[in-house]
C-alpha cells in the first residue's frame, strides 16, 4: 500500500508491518540479489523469519541488526554455506547453492579467516587460486590490494605476528583479491582505526560506481549512513527498509541507531 507521510511528506508503502521506502526503487537496475520468505531454523530456534530482500546492481546494502537479529546467518545462506529451511536465496538470478556463482561473490566473515601458519603474501594466493585466479593475476593484483589494506610492508610476514585489526584487513584482501561482480563483507571495520575505515568506505563507494554491489553489516551506525539503502533486521525478520534519510524521517530521528530504537520499540 502506498503511503505519504502526514508530517514530512515523504512517500513511502507498507508491506503487511514493515516500513519501505518507494522512493529507493525508483531507479532500479539489474537485480543481483532477491530472497523470498527466506528462512533458517536450527531446531526450534528461528534464525531468519521469511525474509524477502531484493538488492540491485550497484547498491551498498547496509544489513543492520543487534548481535543475535539474524544478520550473520542471512550472509551465509547468500554464500551458499547454509541451505534455507524454507524459501530461496538468489543470487545473479542463481538460486543458491550454486557453484557457477561462487567466484563472482567475495565473501568476508566476521571472524578471522586467514591461516595463521602461512605469511600475507601466501594467504593471498591462496585465496586466489581458490577463486579460479591463475598465477600471473594473483601477482598483478596482490600489490594494489595490499596497499589499500595497508599491509604491503607486512607482505611476507607470518599471519600470526599480526594484530587482531590487521587480521582483519588481510580477510578483507583475500576477499577482494578477484574483484567479485557481488562483495559480502560483515563486520569489515571491526578493529580498524578512523582513519583507514574512511579510507574503505571511500574505495567502496568507488566499486559502487563502478557497478559492483556490496552487502555490509556493521555495528557502526554511523556508517550505515554511508549506504544506498539499509534494512532493519530484528529477530530475523525485517522490519524496515529504506535510504537512510527516509527512515530517519519516518521516525523523526537524528540517526540511525535512534531511528532503530524507534522502530524495534513499534515492532513490540
Amino acid at each position: 500500500m502506498d503511503v505519504t507521510c502526514s508530517h514530512c511528506g515523504t512517500k513511502g508503502k507498507v508491506v503487511f508491518d514493515v516500513i519501505h521506502d518507494a522512493s529507493a526503487e525508483e531507479k532500479k537496475g539489474n537485480t543481483v540479489v532477491e530472497t523470498s520468505n527466506l528462512s533458517k531454523r536450527f531446531g526450534r530456534l528461528v534464525a531468519v523469519n521469511a525474509l524477502n530482500l531484493f538488492i540491485e546492481e550497484g547498491e551498498i546494502y547496509g544489513l543492520l541488526g543487534p548481535n543475535g537479529s539474524g544478520k550473520t546467518t542471512t550472509i551465509k545462506m547468500l554464500c551458499g554455506l547454509l541451505r534455507p529451511s524454507s524459501g530461496f536465496a538468489k543470487v545473479f538470478h542463481q538460486v543458491l547453492p550454486m557453484k557457477q556463482v561462487m567466484q563472482d561473490i567475495g565473501y568476508m566473515p566476521q571472524e578471522t579467516a586467514v591461516y595463521l601458519d602461512n605469511t600475507v603474501h601466501e594467504n593471498v594466493v591462496l585465496f586466489g587460486q581458490i577463486y579460479g585466479m591463475n598465477k600471473e593475476e594473483i601477482m598483478e593484483k596482490e600489490q594494489k590490494i595490499l596497499t589499500f589494506v595497508d599491509l604491503i610492508d607486512r607482505r611476507d610476514e607470518l599471519v600470526s605476528n599480526l594484530s587482531g585489526g590487521m587480521k582483519h584487513r588481510l580477510s578483507l584482501a583475500c576477499a577482494m583479491i578477484h574483484e567479485p561482480r557481488f562483495l559480502i563483507l560483515d563486520e569489515p571495520t571491526v578493529g580498524v582505526d578512523p582513519e583507514l575505515r574512511e579510507i574503505f568506505w571511500n574505495y567502496f563507494n568507488i566499486l559502487s560506481s563502478k557497478g559492483k554491489t556490496i552487502l555490509i553489516t556493521t555495528h557502526y551506525m554511523d556508517e550505515a549512513s554511508h549506504c544506498s539503502k539499509v534494512g532493519f533486521i530484528r529477530h530475523g525478520s525485517l522490519i524496515a527498509e529504506g535510504k537512510p534519510d527516509f527512515l530517519k524521517k519516518q521516525t523523526k530521528t537524528d540517526s540511525l541507531e535512534e531511528a532503530f530504537l524507534v522502530l524495534a520499540k513499534e515492532r513490540n
